[in-house]
């Protein structure tokens, strides 16, 4: 209830197209009410050959009427969609904002197919919340008690039996029929998340499940998914239909035993028979706006499910705290950074990434973290663009990295991760994601100096890079690296695709642009390393050894020794 509820106070904020919806379907529900108890008063007044003008001014009135009514209905449903649509766009914007800030930790979390069902499915599940749960039963109420109001003029005893078909049609039958209806409601979420989940599974892996031959295996899971959902879709048509119907029925005997009361009424004396086809004409088409109120329990629910998932996703963004402008100003030169007894482990695993990290990174060095597979190297880099929370202090000049907002420090980092993503586009393209000021001549050199001059600026340049090799997309991510005017540099295996000739010219680029600047590498290999001011040597999410590259040869400790093994496996 409490997530509905900020969806609410969102849609408030547009509450114009709101106010006008219940407005104009309040007007087009009472004057269908005023139509028909007008029709069924010239049919009486008819049988009773009035003078010729008490004729035409009645029908006058019908035909003024259903002009209002058709004009009413149609600005309803303007209004009405407007406001849904505003909704959710705002939604969408919103979940994306909040998707963005937490990042990459989703996915310790969420399977890349669920997000999807969340913030797409879900929110079109939400459309359903005001133009078949928020305002309908305003409108309801608001025609009920004003037909009630008229009605009460003629007889009570037909206003006690609408009162009943009210409470049946709007109340009682609804939350019958609502508690047969959450179980398929349930089910429907979770199928449709299932089935988006193993459709984006498929696709990521269509190449790999090609090669191993497990591509009709898996198009036969995803079948079976797609016609479970299907039929859990038409599960919940036919109870929709069937519980309408119910409803519909319902709102008949109401008229019927309208019929029947009235025509006591009449032949009692106490109703004058004139006014008897009124009251039924007025009692088929009340009902017009409580036989949907079927459906009303299902749509809250549903609307309050998908609400629910929803926040759950990005609830995780609420302890997000803004940052000053003392902090601000910290980036803008090369910034140190501290780890004091830092420890981190994915969610749902048991083995701990890091455990008590002390280390620092001076302003202005240069550092390479080295050691074996999974030590944790590359979440240290992570965890300085605030991908991830974990335990212990990370310090960026001297300032608790929870007090900087992630874009602060993504706006001065230089970063070149394993997997870096390509748009599709040009090689220009892809190179000015960041800084629009580059001139073409600058790129072209950009381009000799990371080793791609056989590149152009006009080249295209696949989704993900497929077009390019391994070591091609690594030195044009380099390129768009320098490209970007930080002052600290994050680089996970930046050329472990090139050859050491093509490493030795790309590094000689880096050094020189960034003379001043914060460099942090992480490698696999060893040789190159003199250049760095420090060295940190990592195992088992553990930091072993700290010091300059003599420092670490003359101790002949961890380094040492895996430098022998890396000249052995040379030799």
């Amino acid at each position: 209830m409490s997530e509905l509820t900020h969806i609410v106070k969102n849609m408030i904020q547009d509450k114009k197209d709101v106010v006008l919806s219940v407005l104009f379907g309040f007007l087009a529900g009472i004057t269908a009410v005023g139509l028909f108890a007008a029709n069924g008063y010239l049919i009486s007044q008819a049988a009773l050959e009035p003078p010729m003008y008490v004729l035409i001014a009645m029908v006058a009135v019908v035909k003024i009427g259903s002009f209002i009514r058709a004009l009413s209905r149609y600005a309803e449903r303007y209004y009405s969609h407007r406001a849904t649509f505003t909704m959710l766009s705002d939604l969408r914007v919103y979940f994306y904002d909040k998707l963005e800030r937490i990042g990459t930790s989703l996915f310790q979390t969420y399977r890349s197919g669920d997000l999807l069902s969340r913030v797409v499915g879900d929110v079109e599940s939400l459309q359903n919340f005001f133009l078949r749960v928020l305002y309908p039963p305003i409108v309801m109420v608001l025609v009920f008690l004003s037909t009630i109001v008229f009605v009460s003029f003629y007889s009570l005893q037909v206003v006690i039996c609408l009162l009943v078909g009210l409470i049946l049609t709007a109340i009682i039958m609804p939350a019958w029929f609502a508690q047969k209806q959450k179980k398929v409601s349930s089910r429907i979420l979770e199928e449709r998340s299932q089935l988006s989940t193993d459709v984006a599974e498929w696709f990521y892996g269509f190449r790999e499940l090609t090669i191993h031959q497990k591509l009709e295996e898996k198009e036969q899971h995803l079948v079976a998914s797609s016609n479970r959902y299907i039929k859990e879709q038409e599960q919940a048509g036919i109870q929709s239909i069937f519980h309408q119907s119910m409803n519909m029925a319902v709102s008949l005997l109401v008229s019927w035993a309208v019929l029947a009361i009235g025509a006591l009424l009449v032949a009692g004396g106490e109703l004058d028979g004139l006014f008897l086809a009124m009251l039924i004409m007025i009692s088929f088409i009340v009902f017009e706006q409580s036989v949907p109120m079927a459906l009303f329990p299902i749509h809250y629910d549903e609307s309050e499910r998908a609400a629910k998932r929803l926040y759950s996703v990005v609830d995780q963004t609420e302890q997000k705290r803004p940052l000053s402008t003392q902090h601000n100003q910290c980036l803008y030169a090369s910034p140190s950074i501290d780890f004091k007894k830092v420890s981190f482990a994915f969610l749902k695993d048991q083995r701990s990434t890091l455990t008590d990290v002390t280390v620092s990174f001076p302003a202005g060095s240069k550092t390479a973290i080295v050691g074996p597979s999974g030590s944790g190297k590359s979440t240290l880099l992570n965890l300085i663009l605030k991908q991830f929370d974990a335990e212990g202090e990370i310090l960026i000049d001297g300032v608790p990295i929870s007090q900087f907002e992630q874009e602060i420090i993504w706006e001065k980092v230089n970063v070149v991760l394993q997997e870096s993503h390509f748009f599709y586009g040009t090689v220009r393209d892809n190179l000015l994601l960041s800084d629009q000021n580059w001139t073409d001549e600058d790129l072209k050199q950009l381009l000799v100096d990371v080793q791609l001059p056989y590149l152009n600026l006009d080249d295209p340049v696949l989704e993900k890079g497929q077009n390019l090799s391994g070591g091609e997309k690594q030195r044009l991510a380099m390129a768009r690296a320098i490209a970007k005017s930080g002052n600290l540099w994050l680089l996970d295996e930046p050329t472990s695709s090139l050859d050491s000739w093509t490493e030795q010219r790309l590094y000689e680029r880096l050094f020189t642009q960034a003379r001043n600047d914060t460099v942090i590498i992480v490698s696999h290999r060893l040789a190159g390393l003199e250049k760095m001011d420090q060295i940190i040597v990592m195992d088992q999410g553990k930091v072993i050894e700290v010091g300059s590259f003599s420092k670490l040869m003359k101790e002949k400790g961890y380094f040492y020794k895996l430098k022998q093994i890396e000249k052995s496996v040379l030799q």
